[in-house]
């Protein structure tokens, strides 16, 4: 691709809907570079002193994102490539939180709200539940083009645009195809994680202001109809080069099957690990993967959750 000019967007101005007829922050060419800069998703609300009294006291208005940004000549049917060069941290701190029926597992299993704060100065883990440190793997949960339909749209659930995604291997070195729907695409992102599992089962990641710097480009006419992207290399944290600890779930329900495969890891990690019941729902959305093992052999199907022992550093 085509080296061209360096931008910078700054997060002094955010929107918290998808919504067309937004007047662009940033008009660039096929080819231009954007620095980003976002902030988290509950939009400054918690710092390092917040407690768990203050989850339920925010009100969520949607992601806050940095953009949009115009490409020149982007048609719909075209497809906008974001090469991703660089996410990192935007500050020291992050947070993750249980918020009462929000999540994979009911209400009825966590009842009371709970507040993680991360401490990230030294720039490569997450730290601050007891001896665990979750290595770094930073990308933006929210990448995405405007709808074509219009009015205003929540952030929160994933769609053909790309938004609230959670892929955590969208980090540096991948490439973002999404559909191009509107004229100039539109391109807006936000959600800073620093590190999650597959599946981000207490709806929260890492979360954390971030820096963003992505390379932009168009394909004429490819037409695609959902999201797609390639990595150079398995996007893999450091740690999960190491043990792992897997539980498993199995029925007719793939939903139900995670549900019971993550309750079976918090079950270890509180009797194996001294873990709360809390900090173990978090660790599990923070650095578990979630896969599907197998989905063929009616009536059960299998999802197992992979938990990297390496991120406890006390052995």
């Amino acid at each position: 691709m085509a080296s061209g000019r360096t931008h910078h967007l700054d997060a002094s101005v955010v929107h918290h809907r998808w919504d067309n007829a937004l007047a662009p922050r940033l008009v660039i060419d096929a080819g231009d570079t954007v620095v980003f800069e976002t902030r988290d998703a509950a939009d400054g609300f918690y710092h390092r002193g917040s407690g768990h009294d203050q989850v339920l006291q925010r009100v969520p208005k949607g992601h806050p994102l940095t953009g949009p940004v115009k490409i020149r000549d982007a048609q719909p049917g075209d497809v906008l490539v974001v090469e991703i060069l660089e996410v990192a941290p935007r500050g020291d701190f992050a947070w993750s939180n249980i918020r009462p029926g929000r999540g994979l597992l009911p209400q009825a299993e966590f009842d009371r709200p709970y507040l993680q704060v991360w401490d990230l100065s030294d720039g490569r883990h997450a730290r601050g539940m007891r001896d665990i440190a979750v290595p770094l793997a930073p990308f933006p949960g929210v990448m995405g083009t405007a709808l074509p339909e219009p009015g205003s749209h929540v952030t929160a659930p994933p769609r053909r645009n790309g938004g609230n995604m959670d892929i955590r291997q969208l980090t540096a070195g991948t490439t973002l195809y999404l559909p191009v729907l509107v004229e100039g695409a539109l391109f807006s992102i936000g959600d800073g994680h620093g590190a999650q599992g597959d599946g981000e089962v207490c709806i929260t990641a890492v979360e954390m202001n971030a820096r963003a710097t992505l390379r932009f480009g168009l394909l004429s006419a490819r037409h695609l109809p959902e999201p797609q992207f390639r990595m150079p290399r398995r996007a893999a944290r450091a740690c999960e080069l190491g043990p792992q600890y897997v539980t498993t779930g199995h029925g007719p329900d793939l939903h139900e099957c995670a549900r019971q495969a993550v309750r079976h890891m918090i079950d270890h990690l509180v009797r194996e690990r001294g873990l709360t019941r809390e900090q173990a729902y978090i660790l599990c959305s923070v650095a578990v993967d979630l896969r599907v093992s197998e989905i063929v052999d009616a009536p059960n199907w299998i999802v197992s959750a992979f938990l990297p022992e390496d991120v406890f550093t006390g052995g």
